[in-house]
C-alpha cells in the first residue's frame, strides 16, 4: 500500500451511449441504449436516463425495450469511439509513462511515475484538471478514483459517478470497505458470493473478521488468502503500462438459427478470416486455434487444436477451423459462431507443406459455398437488387441535406435525422432506402475546434438528481424506430 493516492482509475461515464448523445443533439437528455438491436441482440450500455428503468449492459435488448419501449436503441459505432478513447489516452500518457488500459474507456494511471507530488491536494488537482481536459477535448465527462492501490481506486471511481471524483485516503480503507457487500471485491462472483453467504458472510467487514484460515477453507488456499488481504484494503498490484494480449478472437451472433451446413461451414470460414486480419493487425501470431458454437438451445462447445508453431496464416487458420468444426453437431441449429486464436507471440513458424493442403482445403471451401450461394441466389432477385438496409444509429449523407443519422427504416423506407454533433437538433426526413441521393457517411468529431463559441455547454449526460420525467421527456415524432 502506498502512504499517498497516486494511483488514478478513470471510467468514463455510460461512455458508448455518452458519446451518441454528444453526437446526436436531439438525444441529449433522454433514454438511449447502445448494442445489438435484433431479437437476439444484448445492451452494451445504457445511458443514466435508460438506467432509471432497469436497463443494465449485457441485458437482452427485447428486455430492454418492454422497460423502455421509447428509448433509442442505436447500433454500436466503435470507429467513434476509438476514437474518442485514443483522445482520452493521449491525456493520460500526458500524466505519466505508467498507463494500463483496461478498455477503450478505462485506464489505470501511476501518478508518481509521473512525477506528481504524493500529497492529496497535488494529486486532487491532477485529477480535477484531468476531468476539465477530456470535457475539452471531447465533450463528454469521465469520473476519477484516486487511491494508493489499483482496487481502491477502481472502488473511488465507481463512487464519484458520475461525473465526479472520489480520494480514497491511506488508512481509511478498512473503514470505507466495510459496510460494502462483498461482491464489490475483485474476483468475487455469484458463486464466491453464494459460498460465502451460506457462512453468513456478506460484506466485506465480515469477510475480514472471518479471518484468512476460515477464507482458505471454504474457498481455498489462493482464493481465500487473496480475498482476505482485498478485504483488509492490501492490494500491491503496479500499474503495468503493457498488458499483454492473452487471445484474440470474434464471434457473430445469427438472427435466424443456421441450420445448412455449408452456411455454418462458409461462415466458420469469413469468421476465421477476421480474426487473422485483427491478428496481423496486432502484429501477432498464435499456435492455438478455437472455434466457439452456441446451439439453438444456447448450449456452447468450444473446440481447439494446438498447432506446429505460431502462424498468422490465414489457410492455416481457416483450415484448423473447419477440421474443429467437423467435431460439431450443428444439425440442431446453430445461433453463434467465433473463432480464436491464443497462445500468442511475435514471430511464425509454418509448415509449408501444410499450408499446400490446407490452401486447396480453403479453396475447396469458398467454391462450395459460391456454389451454394449461386442456388439460393437462382431463387430470388439478384443481390444488386435487394433493397440497402439502414440500421438506427449510424452515419449517413445526403447530397443535398448534408449529415444526419438513421432514426429509423422499415417497408422500404428510412427515416434520417440531419443534425450534428455541435448543432441544434435537427430536421427528420424520410426516403426510400434506394434512394441515390443517400450513402453511408463517417462518424463527426464530437467537439469542433472552430469556432469554440458555437460548442455546446450541456454535459453528453446528466447528472443522477434529475426525476424520470425530466429525464424520458421526449417530443411528438422524436422516438426511434422500432423496426
Amino acid at each position: 500500500m502506498r502512504p499517498a493516492p497516486t494511483i488514478l482509475h478513470l471510467d468514463m461515464d455510460a461512455f458508448f451511449a455518452a458519446a451518441e448523445q454528444a453526437a446526436k443533439p436531439s438525444l441529449r437528455g433522454k433514454p438511449v441504449v447502445v448494442g445489438g438491436i435484433g431479437p437476439r441482440g444484448v445492451v452494451s450500455t445504457a445511458s443514466y436516463e435508460a438506467r432509471v428503468f432497469g436497463i443494465r449492459s449485457a441485458m437482452p435488448t427485447a428486455q430492454a425495450r418492454r422497460l423502455c419501449p421509447n428509448a433509442a436503441y442505436l447500433n454500436p459505432r466503435f470507429t467513434l469511439y476509438r476514437q474518442v478513447s485514443e483522445a482520452v489516452m493521449h491525456l493520460l500518457h500526458g500524466l505519466s509513462p505508467l498507463v494500463e488500459p483496461l478498455s477503450l474507456d478505462e485506464a489505470f494511471v501511476d501518478l508518481e511515475a509521473g512525477g506528481v507530488a504524493a500529497e492529496t491536494s497535488a494529486v486532487r488537482a491532477v485529477g480535477e484538471r484531468l476531468r476539465r481536459d477530456i470535457r475539452e477535448a471531447t465533450g463528454l465527462t469521465g469520473s476519477v478514483g484516486l487511491a494508493g492501490a489499483k482496487m481502491l481506486a477502481k472502488i473511488a471511481s465507481e463512487a464519484a459517478k458520475p461525473d465526479g471524483l472520489v480520494v480514497i485516503e491511506p488508512g481509511t480503507e478498512r473503514e470505507l470497505l466495510g459496510p460494502m457487500t462483498v461482491r464489490t471485491l475483485p474476483g468475487v462472483g455469484p458463486a464466491t458470493a453464494e459460498a460465502l453467504r451460506r457462512a453468513g458472510i456478506t460484506t466485506i467487514a465480515e469477510t475480514a473478521e472471518a479471518g484468512e484460515a476460515e477464507l482458505v477453507r471454504l474457498l481455498g488456499k489462493a482464493h481465500g488468502a487473496g480475498l482476505y488481504a482485498m478485504a483488509l484494503g492490501r492490494d500491491d498490484r503496479p500499474v503495468v503500462a503493457e498488458r499483454d494480449a492473452k487471445s484474440i478472437s470474434v464471434e457473430d451472433t445469427f438472427e435466424v438459427d443456421l441450420t445448412d451446413r455449408t452456411r455454418v461451414r462458409s461462415e466458420v470460414v469469413r469468421l476465421a478470416d477476421r480474426c487473422v486480419q485483427r491478428l496481423r493487425a496486432a502484429g501477432r501470431s498464435g499456435r492455438t486455434v478455437v472455434i466457439k458454437v452456441r446451439s439453438y438451445d444456447f448450449s456452447t462447445l468450444t473446440r481447439s487444436d494446438t498447432l506446429r508453431g505460431p502462424t498468422d496464416d490465414p489457410s492455416v487458420v481457416r483450415e484448423a477451423a473447419i477440421r474443429l468444426l467437423e467435431t460439431v453437431d450443428t444439425t440442431g441449429g446453430v445461433r453463434l459462431l467465433g473463432v480464436g486464436v491464443s497462445g500468442l507471440a511475435d514471430f511464425t513458424q509454418e509448415d509449408l507443406f501444410a499450408q499446400v493442403a490446407t490452401e486447396r482445403e480453403a479453396a475447396e471451401t469458398a467454391k462450395a459455398a459460391q456454389e451454394h450461394t449461386a442456388d439460393e441466389e437462382g431463387e430470388r432477385e439478384p443481390r444488386e437488387q435487394l433493397p440497402r438496409r439502414w440500421l438506427p444509429g449510424l452515419d449517413i449523407v445526403h447530397d443535398e441535406y448534408g449529415a444526419g443519422w438513421v432514426q429509423g427504416s422499415g417497408v422500404g423506407r428510412v427515416t434520417v435525422r440531419f443534425e450534428t454533433p455541435w448543432s441544434a437538433p435537427g430536421r427528420v426526413r424520410t426516403f426510400a432506402v434506394e434512394d441515390p441521393a443517400l450513402r453511408p457517411g463517417e462518424p463527426l468529431p464530437l467537439v469542433r475546434a472552430e469556432p469554440p463559441e458555437a460548442q455546446s455547454s450541456e454535459p453528453a449526460i446528466r447528472p443522477k438528481s434529475l426525476s424520470p420525467a425530466e429525464e424520458t421527456a421526449s417530443e411528438a415524432g422524436e422516438e426511434i424506430s422500432s423496426r
